[in-house]
Formats: structure tokens, C-alpha cells, sequence
């Protein structure tokens, strides 16, 4: 009686489940994820829910005189700006500003460039080719070159910036998303779903986007810092969001001109757009080595 032969396949569960590895988080792992992330949910809400819900001075049409007003003056906790408008006011709006674009251009960078990079790793041949060439032409150009031209071109606003931005986002998401997909394609799991009859669209979904998405949420941690950056740059060469409405970006390009006399008017919105990018930055860190992303 011949011996039976061996498995070829893993079994169903086993080859369903592709499980990572996750490092038990230490105190100074949890410090590094816990801080940052609780610095920006409070400087989330105050931008957005604080001037609801508690009378600020308008971020614009401020009185002249009142211009230069220093810090910790009677009803301007920040002073004043040149032009009489209270910098916690535009500070404030201005944050809404900062996340409202970092967080659609992010948004929109995960969904369109993520399936075109899942695609065009899962597929192969023509769809990654075609895919592939074009994301590659969009990435070759710098980014704040392409953003400017885009932005020189369509305007200054809030929704031309996001587009702008959102250029330079897709190509940058889809190449990750695409070395991914590639390097669990052939993984047994993803091999047993294609002999079982899966279809590729339901592979992708069950399959692809779970074992993925913590390197996509990671890289779009630290790309949306890069974006709130570029976002200030545009506005700071005042192609961004147009005066006189507030942007951390031209508050600092407004503060230069008064560097001399009164530095904290560059100084406050620069310490807030450094503070955001860090905690931005060091919560992706965080997240990657809390999930073993390598």
C-alpha cells in the first residue's frame, strides 16, 4: 500500500490568516505613541471645537489700533498681528487650515494611489507597466516645483492646494502600495486563495488591504507632516490659501517682515507647524515599531 501523499497546500486556516508579528509595546514605546497622539487630538480640537464652543476674536478684519500688540495682552492671550487681528484667533483657524489639507490630501493619497499601486502588484504585466510609468513621470518632477506650477496655474485657494498637493501623493503612496502587494503575492496564503477560485477584486479586499495597511498608515503619518509643510511653503510664497485669510504659512511670511521689531509674530505659528510635523512624524515611528512595519 503506497504512502500517503504529503500536502501540498497549508490548511484553510492557516493559509487564510497571514498574521504579523507584533512587539508587546514597552512604557517608552507607549510614550512615544501616547504623547504625540494626544498633543494633536488636543490641538484638533481646540482648532475646530474651541472656537465653537468659546468666543474668539474674529481671525480677521482686526482694528488697527490694536496692531503689534505684544503677548499676554488684556483679550489677546498671543497679542496681534500688523494688521490688528489676534494670533490665537489665526492661529487657531489657521490649524484648521493645516489639517483640512493634510488630511484630505492624505486621504485622498491612500484611496486612489493605494489601489492603483494594489493593482499594478497584484496583476502584473500591461497594468503594471501602464500603472507604474505614469506614477514614475509624476514622481520624477520635485514636489514643491509640481505644486507651485499647479498651484500658479489653477490659483490661489484651499481645494487648488489640496489638488496640487494631492499630485504629489498618489505616485508616492502607489509605489509603496505596489512594492508591498509584490512582496506578499506569492506568499502561500495568497497562492491558496487564487487555487480556490478566489477572484482577484475579493483577494485584494480579504486578502492584500489587511496585510498592507499598517505600512500605508505609517508612510501616510509621515507624508502628512510633509504635506502640512509643503501647505505652509505655498502659502508662505502666497500661492496657498489667499489673504487675508489665516494659514501658519503666510502668518510666518507676514511675521518676517517685522523679524527685527517683533519676532514672535514669525516665531509663534512656526513653533506650532514644528510641533505638529514632529508629533506627526514621531507617532508614525511609533506605529511602525509597534506594528514591526520594517
Amino acid at each position: 500500500m503506497s504512502a500517503p501523499l504529503p500536502d501540498l497546500l497549508p490548511a484553510p486556516d492557516a493559509a487564510i490568516a497571514a498574521p504579523m508579528r507584533k512587539k508587546a509595546p514597552g512604557r517608552a514605546s507607549s510614550l512615544r505613541m501616547w504623547l504625540p497622539l494626544g498633543f494633536l487630538v488636543l490641538l484638533a480640537a481646540a482648532c475646530f471645537i474651541w472656537p465653537q464652543i468659546y468666543p474668539v476674536p474674529k481671525p480677521v478684519g482686526g482694528s488697527i489700533l490694536e496692531a503689534g500688540l505684544p503677548p499676554l495682552s488684556p483679550g489677546h492671550i498671543l497679542g496681534t498681528d500688523p494688521n490688528g487681528n489676534d494670533v490665537l484667533s489665526r492661529i487657531l483657524y489657521g490649524g484648521q487650515v493645516s489639517f483640512e489639507v493634510g488630511f484630505s490630501v492624505t486621504v485622498i493619497g491612500l484611496v486612489i494611489g493605494g489601489l492603483l499601486g494594489m493593482a499594478a502588484g497584484y496583476w502584473r504585466g500591461i497594468t503594471d507597466t501602464s500603472i507604474m510609468r505614469v506614477l514614475d513621470v509624476l514622481i520624477a518632477f520635485p514636489a514643491l516645483v509640481l505644486a507651485l506650477a499647479i498651484a500658479e496655474g489653477l490659483g490661489p485657494s484651499e481645494l487648488h492646494v489640496i489638488w496640487a498637493l494631492a499630485i504629489f501623493s498618489i505616485p508616492a503612496t502607489g509605489r509603496i502600495a505596489r512594492s508591498n502587494t509584490l512582496a506578499i503575492r506569492e506568499q502561500d496564503f495568497m497562492l491558496a486563495a487564487r487555487l480556490s477560485g478566489t477572484r482577484g477584486r475579493h483577494i485584494i479586499l480579504r486578502h492584500v488591504i489587511p496585510n498592507i495597511l499598517p505600512q500605508l498608515m505609517t508612510f501616510a503619518l509621515l507624508g502628512f507632516g510633509i504635506v502640512i509643510i509643503l501647505e505652509g511653503a505655498l502659502s508662505f510664497l502666497g500661492l496657498g490659501i489667499p489673504l487675508p485669510e489665516p494659514s501658519w504659512g503666510s502668518m510666518i511670511a507676514q511675521g518676517q517682515q517685522v523679524l527685527s521689531a517683533t519676532p514672535e509674530q514669525a516665531l509663534i505659528p512656526s513653533a506650532f507647524l514644528f510641533a505638529t510635523v514632529v508629533s506627526l512624524n514621531v507617532l508614525g515611528d511609533a506605529l511602525r515599531e509597534r506594528w514591526g512595519v520594517r
